[in-house]
């Protein structure tokens, strides 16, 4: 059997390839935008593609499908729930697709979207039952999917629970591969290892101690997260016809009027000099794209700033993947500055009330410790909220300075007089024994 987990380590987001060495040719499920590293695993196994499966209709990136029929002719198959506008032969429950000695057989698994299937895989060459089960964005290791991104959270997380039920009674032997690990917005609390048993989630994971439908639902439907202000465009590239690979990115020699600015370098490089108006979230730090759909209009196209070539591929890429429109790259910074602060000198502000503290934390961090008097807007949100003059400057604070550093940049962007605290934190005012205070977040003025 042939078996390869593949991993977008910025998106957080798992492919598989799945067939049988003697017959050489594998299934590839739910496969990335950027397809070379999984036409590499085919090769490097010795194996031909000779199907595309999509566990259901993606919302948080753009998926390789339309690229890998277009570009090597292979054939997709999705649930017809679905009602995709791409050819494809529908997969339903109980139907099975045999490659050599290996069977993936299709669990119709609705609950995180009405479309969604779960694989049991079957080496027959061992046994007849599953040996491992790949959940795709149903049950991840140590937490379940979000019910709230195709219909209504009440009636999304009534469909997983009874969705979660079928899964475990597989057996608690059954391995679990899921779609996703932590880092991805389509679950809270996943674990960032690769994959767990039906019998160690059925007794650990927190989701699945919820016995009755009631309490899981409302449980599940009640946990707040952010979606993706481009969800919906993700959804219909993923929906839509076929898409081939992206336009190749041109190098200019300054940002064009009227397109977003996106500074991918370091802080540091940011801070020293960039272009006015430039959104600063660096490619090199986790979830750059997820940080970067949220910081960024999806309608509009971007422009990236860069410290290399490499940086600006890499970027773009990151773009792509959750379908923003990315036409060229600048390489080098400008002439705005940006001053950052230290906890320390954070507290002298405080105490002299010459600044206004905003906390980009998660409600639920704001609520178990924050600066008194700090207001709490998720920087996810800050393009939306703050989009008005302020009376006094603003100071972002996170747990650590990586947030608070993109937050500073978004608020700059809309002409604000903003600085992060970075590094340290929230942290390093605990640290310092600063005044802390705990409670549900203060109202945004």
């Amino acid at each position: 059997m042939i078996f390869e987990q593949l991993v977008n380590p910025d998106l957080g987001c798992a492919s598989y390839l799945i067939g049988c060495e003697a017959a050489g040719e594998v299934v590839l499920v739910d496969p990335h935008l950027e397809i070379e590293p999984l036409l590499a695993a085919a090769e490097r196994h010795g194996a031909r593609i000779v199907r595309i499966i999509e566990t259901h209709t993606h919302a948080d990136h753009v998926s390789g499908h339309g690229r890998l029929a277009l570009e090597h002719g292979i054939p997709v198959s999705i649930h017809p729930i679905a009602a995709v506008a791409y050819p494809n032969d529908p997969l339903e429950d109980g139907d099975e697709i045999r490659v050599g000695q290996v069977s993936l057989r299709c669990l119709h698994t609705p609950g995180h979207r009405p479309e969604h299937c779960c694989f049991a895989v079957v080496d027959h060459t061992r046994a007849d039952e599953p040996w491992l089960v790949l959940t795709g964005d149903s049950l991840f290791v140590g937490d379940t999917a979000r019910p709230d991104l195709a219909v209504g959270g009440v009636e999304g997380a009534t469909g997983l629970h009874a969705s979660l039920q079928r899964l475990v009674a597989l057996g608690d032997g059954v391995e679990v591969y899921p779609g996703h690990v932590s880092g991805s917005l389509c679950g809270r609390g996943m674990s960032s290892k690769a994959s767990t048993t039906i019998g160690f989630e059925r007794r650990f994971n927190p989701m699945l101690q919820l016995a009755s439908v009631e309490a899981f639902v409302r449980v599940s439907a009640g946990i707040e997260a952010p979606k993706p202000p481009n969800l919906v465009r993700i959804v219909a590239a993923n929906h839509g016809p076929f898409r081939p690979a992206p336009p190749e990115a041109q190098e200019l020699a300054a940002p064009p009027a009227g397109q977003q600015i996106l500074d991918v370098r370091p802080f540091a490089d940011y801070a020293a000099g960039h272009h006015e108006g430039a959104v600063n979230v660096p490619v090199a730090g986790s979830s750059f794209a997820t940080r970067a759909g949220f910081a960024l209009d999806p309608d509009r196209p971007v422009c990236v700033v860069a410290a290399s070539a490499a940086d600006a591929r890499r970027a773009l890429a990151g773009l792509h993947s959750v379908a923003l429109q990315a036409p060229g790259y600048v390489i080098g910074g400008g002439r705005r500055r940006m001053e950052a602060t230290s906890a320390g000198e954070l507290a002298a502000l405080v105490a002299a009330g010459t600044v206004d503290v905003v906390d980009v934390r998660e409600p639920h961090e704001h609520a178990e410790g924050h600066i008194p008097g700090a207001e709490n807007v998720p920087y996810h949100l800050l393009a939306t909220i703050f989009d008005r003059p302020r009376d006094r400057p603003l100071v972002t604070i996170c747990e650590s300075g990586p947030r608070a550093a993109v937050a500073a940049s978004i608020l700059a962007a809309h002409g604000l007089d903003a600085r992060p605290v970075t590094p340290g934190g929230m942290g390093a005012w605990r640290a310092e024994g600063h005044p802390v205070e705990t409670g549900a977040p203060a109202a945004v003025s």
